[in-house]
């Protein structure tokens, strides 16, 4: 599905959506250039995951864990990492095959680990049709 955004609220809402029909064990990639409004579309999800506290990009953490909400949700960035193994090293399965959901930033670089069944969301801009305008590609589920 494609969905096409026009503001920063509106990439927020359609992660609320995705956040509020995600289920347990699913693992969302989230792909785009910087400034495309990647972290937007997160808090959106935790949003609909119904977590209150500040979601940041965990750029230079890996991972960041949010527990209050109806379920886990773990956030990953990782742009910086360096080896496949560092994912190893901070359990990366006991995140992707546990009872949360999980959003991968810069999915790509970690593609020989991920499980076959993700959910894919691709935002790309195009500035001819606005400095807001978002074009976002979701692959692997259904919004109702």
């Amino acid at each position: 599905m494609i969905y096409e955004t026009n503001s920063a609220q509106e990439t927020f809402e359609l992660g609320r959506r995705i956040g509020q029909q995600a289920k347990k064990g699913q693992i969302y990639t989230l792909e785009g250039d910087l400034g495309v409004g990647k972290t937007v579309l997160t808090q959106g999800v935790a949003a609909g995951l119904k977590i209150t506290e500040p979601i940041s990009s965990p750029t230079f953490t890996i991972l960041q864990e949010y527990q209050e909400g109806r379920l886990p949700f773990y956030h990953f960035d990782v742009y910086r990492i360096g080896d496949v193994e560092e994912m190893e090293e901070i359990g990366y399965d006991d995140y992707f095959f546990g009872d949360g959901i999980c959003l991968i930033e810069w999915a790509n670089l970690i593609q020989e680990i991920l499980p076959e069944n993700v959910i894919s969301i691709v935002i790309e801009k195009n500035l001819e049709k606005g400095f807001d305008y978002r074009r976002i590609t979701l692959e692997g589920v259904n919004l109702e």
